[in-house]
């Protein structure tokens, strides 16, 4: 057991990891599970966090010391169980989306229409992209965004929803406080990596993990951290802007887990699903395209036109009304069917998304869970 001030373990944690490209040595998992715990502490000055951060950066973090971080996480995330067996854990980019509308912040309803009851979690704004994010365009459905996990389980529950959004605000407030500081530091840190595995609520016996990724040598890494995270399965897909819904006029690929099987890519093609679109994903009108530029930290009210657009072509696709949002929600819905077992070939699985969506369960479904906390 190390006896050493906090202050002292984790100057002699950056003076390990800050010597270079060539002389810095990694962490142990214990160690950088004990420096992320000073910093969730505030123990050390910012300054020392963000070298922290940043050096574990630059020399490339090993998977110990991601383990490590996600041990810290781990012990002090919020969280709750349901009763249902299965339960799907969403994460788009915490930054957001900046090239086109998201679809993600509908996905949950659409999934819990087929049966499969989702939870989309993170943040209100996060740099470097300051793009939409699920939360803002939920908040402007009305939907109450500050549930603690307890709160979101009784809805993942309700029979009218089934669908939830969770804040990091309220499951891990404590890493939420980074985000200024994170800001500061304008490059992404391990942070970004392993936020978005984190799980404040689970399903009785599995709880699927759905994200993205960009950077070919990123599989294995989110394998090992969803691994430890708890997560019975994984959908780690090559994703429009880093998100969860590839592109819809081009294949594309995801990797996936179930159990104890090992990593496996799979070929994701939109054509198989029915889907042909000259675009990736849903285009931002010209118009729009101005308020991704006045968007920063704390200047998120620039993009509210956008945040009505987005929520706007998200009502109607849920309806049912045909157009780019509505393929993206049948593709993300489809892949995570298929990856379940929800689905046994890609057109059943297209077709029990596209009836959830065409029977007006899917917008019956998102209008109650904006509805049910309300009052």
């Amino acid at each position: 057991m190390n006896f050493d001030s906090p202050r002292k373990r984790m100057r002699s944690y950056i003076q390990r990891i800050a010597t270079g490209p060539e002389l810095s040595k990694p962490l142990t998992r214990e160690q950088a599970r004990d420096g992320f715990q000073i910093i969730l502490n505030h123990q050390v000055d910012p300054v020392q966090t963000a070298i922290f951060l940043i050096a574990l950066r630059m020399k490339r973090e090993t998977d110990d010391e991601n383990l490590g971080v996600l041990d810290a996480l781990k012990e002090r995330c919020r969280h709750a169980n349901i009763k249902a067996d299965e339960l799907l854990s969403i994460s788009d980019p915490f930054n957001g989306f900046v090239r086109g509308l998201p679809a993600t912040p509908f996905l949950p309803a659409v999934l819990a229409a087929c049966g499969l009851p989702a939870y989309l979690h993170g943040v209100h704004q996060m740099g470097p992209k300051y793009g939409i994010t699920g939360h803002q365009v939920l908040e402007a459905a009305g939907y109450s965004v500050d549930l603690s996990p307890g709160n979101a389980a009784r809805q993942l529950e309700d029979p009218k929803a089934g669908w939830a959004y969770l804040d990091q605000q309220q499951y891990l407030p404590e890493l939420h406080e980074l985000c200024g500081l994170r800001d500061k530091m304008v490059k992404r840190s391990l942070i970004s990596t392993l936020e978005v595995a984190i799980k404040p609520v689970s399903g009785k016996s599995r709880t699927h993990l759905y994200t993205g990724y960009v950077h070919k040598a990123y599989p294995p890494v989110y394998e090992a951290i969803a691994r430890h995270a708890g997560f019975q399965s994984m959908i780690l897909v090559k994703g429009v802007e880093g998100g969860c819904i590839p592109s819809l006029s081009q294949v594309s690929r995801y990797f996936g887990y179930v159990d104890d099987s090992p990593l496996v890519m799979h070929k994701l093609s939109p054509f198989e699903v029915g889907i042909e679109r000259e675009k990736r994903m849903v285009p931002v009108d010209e118009e729009h395209a101005e308020a991704f530029e006045n968007s920063s930290f704390h200047n998120i009210k620039a993009l509210a036109p956008v945040v009505s657009a987005t929520l706007e072509l998200g009502r109607e696709a849920l309806a049912g009304a045909r157009g780019p949002m509505y393929d993206s929600l049948v593709y993300g819905a489809a892949i995570a069917l298929m990856h379940t077992g929800k689905a046994g070939s890609w057109q059943e699985a297209g077709e029990i998304s596209r009836h959830a969506l065409m029977s007006g369960e899917a917008r019956a479904r998102f209008d109650a869970g904006c509805a049910c906390n309300k009052g």
